[in-house]
C-alpha cells in the first residue's frame, strides 16, 4: 500500500501532527485535512485540504481519491467521514477512546460508542483504535498538567489515596499503532484497545511525574464528593489547571486494558512508563 493515497483528517492536532511527520519522513503519498490553513501549511505536506466536518462538499473534495483515510479527530465525526467517501474500497483507520468503557454517565463516552457503532454498521474495511490516556505529545494536557499541579503544591488530593489503576500510552506508540493499522492486513476488524504495557496506580503515576518535575508528591485521601466541589472552582483560579467533574469521577475508576490485540494484530509492543516519561520530560 506504499503508493496508495493516505489522507489524514485532524492532521494539525496532537496525534495528527506526529503521525503526519512520520508519514512524510517515510515519503508516503499523503494528503492532510484541517480547518486552519496556516497550521496545515506548517506541516510541510504538499497536498493540503481545508475542510470542516460540517461541510460535506469540502469533505468530499478533501477525501477524493483516498485509498486510506485516517481520522485523528474525535469519534463523533465518524458518520461525517463515512458519508464523505462513497468508495467502499477505501480503508479507514479511526481514533476512538477507552473512555467508551466508563461506567459513569459521560457524553464524550456516548459519542465514542456512537462513532464505533456507525463504523461497525457501515460495512467499511478498517479498524477503530481505542487509546487510553495519551502522553508525550507537544502541549498535551495529561501528564503535563500533573507536573504543573505538583509544582504549585506537593499535596495531591486523590480518591482512595490514588489506588485506582491507569495504563497510559506514549504518543510514539499511538502513532506506531496508526501506521500498523494503515499497513497490516491483519489490523482490519473489530476495534483494538491500545495502551501502555502494564497498569500502575494513579499514585505511582503522579509520583513518577513529580520526580520528573523535580518534586515529591504527598497524597491525601479525599472523598469523591469533596473533589467534585474542588473541581468546580479550579477553572476560577489563575495558574491552576482546570479539572472537570467527569475527570474526578473517573479518577476512582480502574482503567486496565488487555493489549493482546495491539500486539497480535498491530505488532506493537508499547514502551515502558519509565522510558515514556524520560522521553516526555527528559
Amino acid at each position: 500500500m506504499a503508493g496508495d493515497l493516505i489522507t489524514v483528517l485532524g492532521a494539525t492536532g496532537k496525534v495528527g501532527r506526529v503521525l503526519t511527520q512520520r508519514l512524510l519522513a517515510e515519503r508516503r503519498n499523503l494528503a492532510v485535512v484541517g480547518r486552519d490553513p496556516e497550521a496545515l501549511v506548517s506541516l510541510g505536506c504538499d497536498r493540503i485540504h481545508i475542510a470542516d466536518f460540517g461541510d460535506s462538499g469540502a469533505m468530499q473534495t478533501a477525501l477524493s481519491g483516498a485509498k486510506v483515510v485516517v481520522s485523528c479527530a474525535h469519534a463523533r465525526f465518524v458518520p461525517a467521514v463515512l458519508d464523505a467517501i462513497p468508495d467502499k474500497k477505501s480503508r479507514f483507520v479511526l481514533m476512538g477512546s477507552t473512555r467508551r468503557f466508563t461506567r459513569f454517565p459521560d457524553r464524550a463516552a456516548d459519542e465514542v460508542r456512537a462513532g464505533e457503532a456507525a463504523f461497525g454498521c457501515s460495512g467499511r474495511a478498517g479498524v477503530m483504535l481505542h487509546p487510553t490516556m495519551i502522553y508525550g505529545a507537544q502541549a498535551e494536557n495529561n501528564l503535563q498538567r500533573i507536573a504543573r499541579l505538583v509544582r504549585l503544591c506537593p499535596v495531591v488530593p486523590l480518591p482512595g489515596g490514588g489506588r485506582s489503576l491507569v495504563q497510559p500510552i506514549h504518543i510514539e506508540d499511538v502513532v506506531e499503532c496508526l501506521v500498523a493499522a494503515i499497513d497490516r492486513p491483519g489490523a482490519v476488524g473489530a476495534p483494538v484497545v491500545i495502551a501502555g504495557p502494564t497498569p500502575v496506580t494513579y499514585a505511582e503515576l503522579v509520583r513518577a511525574v513529580a520526580a520528573c518535575a523535580g518534586r515529591r508528591a504527598i497524597f491525601v485521601n479525599v472523598p469523591v464528593a469533596a473533589l467534585l466541589a474542588l473541581a468546580g472552582i479550579t477553572r476560577l483560579l489563575p495558574g491552576v489547571p482546570s479539572v472537570t467533574a467527569a475527570e474526578v469521577r473517573r479518577l476512582a475508576e480502574d482503567k486496565v486494558c488487555d493489549i493482546g490485540d495491539m500486539q497480535r494484530r498491530l505488532g506493537v509492543r508499547p514502551m515502558s512508563l519509565a522510558n515514556g516519561l524520560a522521553r516526555t520530560f527528559g
